[in-house]
């Protein structure tokens, strides 16, 4: 059985009384666990949990009705989410594809939910599973298992009995006496205003006060706060937002961070990516832009069902995979001086494991969650083999412990993990939307299927004449994909900042 969840964690902050920022906050494990744990997460879940979040904050508050929407601020990724909740299922390889790509799960499933503060209920979903079988309570022959309700077997049937992780209680009795999840513990740490996570000491604590102008401690004040779900959320999405989100959490600022237009600095692109079509283009995507000449802009491209399973794919992408391509770039928020800070911690003293270190610096997908020649390269965890046992009673157990499992049921059966992407009979899957089909993606990653009509609309909309209209093709490889994923995330114009405009070397 999960921990029982906590209502709160404890944190002691260092306050600037004269101008109502923090310090830095003096913390332990429970809560570095939680701020490390946002570098695990897909970006469809920090989508739906931001949402979530801010649909609370705005039902429990007086806003004007004349305020207009304010966006997430995670570039276009909020659009590509709202792309697929509308597309129809039909569109895509399965019916589990689309639950894949809303609630993306987590490598790091097993770290993630012995966090002390439950925030994302979707977690204890992750060890919930679906078999095939024939009638009722006979499992397939082909003992097949699938993560997500909607995959088939490949006997044709319908992956849709739940069956639930049983883990060895042995082994959970180990992890609750071992405290800290990727943080070694006990421990103390200090927490700047901008995420950098550094060692409890004078020295690292002068050079704060040094670096934010406070002279002598007489303007100063210790506060102690509790941290609850609520908190975690708001700094989950001033940490993409603000350059002082422990303030802005914990000191309630009012209003909270612009959630408006994050864009990459434009004078930083200089040289155009068009390129005529070359013979070394074997394996890449091929995309037609539509763009705009005299604004130098991408207004839509056309794109295969490739393409477009290369930008849902996005949503399944942890947040430090993103960060780790972004080297020089810097985001609005201050989630690079989270991962940096991971970097410099000593991981034999602070972390872990030099593999939670890994965990962390180099999030790995989920299992099932890549696919035939994906463009981005980013490694995929695997499942462990599984178990499935059965009494008389039909309770029916699933576990990664074979010997355990013999324990419990009479009839124990290795199980063999089905790809949720796949359709009946295909051992693997070339994506999740399902082809020959064509799109229409705009510059901030609106997808919809092809439509005349609206493309007309939209370049109506732009104000750009059909005169002023270029086609130009490019062909999306490893090193464009994984530049049109930073650009996904920073900037509100992900195809004009990927195609059209280069970064400087230095990026």
């Amino acid at each position: 059985m999960a921990e029982k969840p906590v209502e709160s964690i404890s944190l002691k902050a260092l306050v600037d009384k004269e101008n109502n920022r923090v310090i830095f906050a003096e913390a332990n494990e429970d809560f570095v666990d939680i701020l490390l744990s946002f570098l695990t997460m897909p970006m469809g879940t920090i989508i739906r949990l931001i949402r979530s979040s801010s649909s609370s904050s705005s039902s429990s508050s007086s806003s004007s009705s004349s305020n207009p929407p304010q966006t997430l601020g995670t570039g276009c990724m909020n659009n590509l989410y709202e792309s697929l909740e509308n597309l129809d299922v039909k569109r895509l390889q399965t019916g589990a594809c689309k639950a894949m790509l809303l609630l993306p799960r987590n490598a790091a499933v097993a770290e993630y939910r012995r966090l002390k503060l439950k925030f994302d209920d979707e977690v204890d979903e992750s060890f919930r599973y679906y078999i095939c079988h024939t009638h009722d309570y006979v499992l397939c022959s082909h003992r097949r298992i699938c993560q997500f309700r909607g995959g088939f077997c490949v006997c044709g049937g319908y992956m849709s009995r739940k069956v639930y992780l049983n883990p060895d209680p042995r082994n959970e009795k180990h992890k609750e006496r071992a405290k800290g999840v990727f943080v070694k513990g006990p421990t103390c740490l200090i927490i700047s205003d901008e995420l950098e996570i550094m060692p409890a000491s004078i020295e690292s604590s002068l050079s704060l006060f040094s670096k934010l102008g406070v002279t002598d401690g007489t303007t100063t004040e210790e506060r102690n706060l509790n941290i609850r779900v609520d908190e975690v959320l708001t700094l989950l999405k001033c940490s993409l937002l603000s350059k002082m989100p422990l303030t802005e959490t914990l000191l309630k600022h009012n209003p909270v961070p612009e959630l408006g237009r994050v864009d990459f600095d434009q004078g930083s692109y200089v040289k155009s990516r068009m390129k005529k079509p070359t013979s070394n283009v074997h394996g890449k995507i091929r995309v037609k832009l539509m763009v705009s000449k005299s604004k130098n802009i991408v207004c839509f491209a056309e794109a295969s069902e490739d393409f477009v399973s290369l930008l849902f794919s996005f949503l399944t992408v942890p947040l430090g995979c993103i960060v780790k391509e972004m080297h020089s770039g810097t985001s609005k928020g201050c989630i690079t001086h989270l991962y940096n800070s991971v970097d410099k911690l000593d991981a034999k003293q602070y972390l872990k494991s030099s593999e939670h270190k890994e965990m962390l610096l180099s999030p790995k997908l989920a299992p099932n969650f890549s696919y035939e020649n994906h463009p981005l390269g980013i490694k995929e965890n695997k499942h462990p083999p599984y178990y499935f046992a059965k009494k008389k009673n039909h309770v029916q157990y699933l576990s990664p412990d074979e010997t355990f499992m013999s324990s419990l049921g009479e009839t124990v059966s290795t199980l063999t993990f089905m790809d949720p992407k796949c359709r009946i009979k295909e051992a693997t899957s070339r994506g999740f939307v399902i082809g020959p089909a064509n799109f229409t993606v705009t510059d901030n990653l609106v997808v919809t299927p092809i439509s005349p009509v609206s493309c007309l609309l939209l370049l109506n909309k732009l104000k750009v004449p059909f005169s002023d209209i270029e086609e130009h093709f490019v062909h999306v490889g490893t090193e464009e994909a994984l530049q049109l994923l930073v650009a996904s995330f920073m900037s509100e114009s992900a195809l004009t900042n990927t195609f059209l405009r280069v970064p400087n070397p230095e990026y």
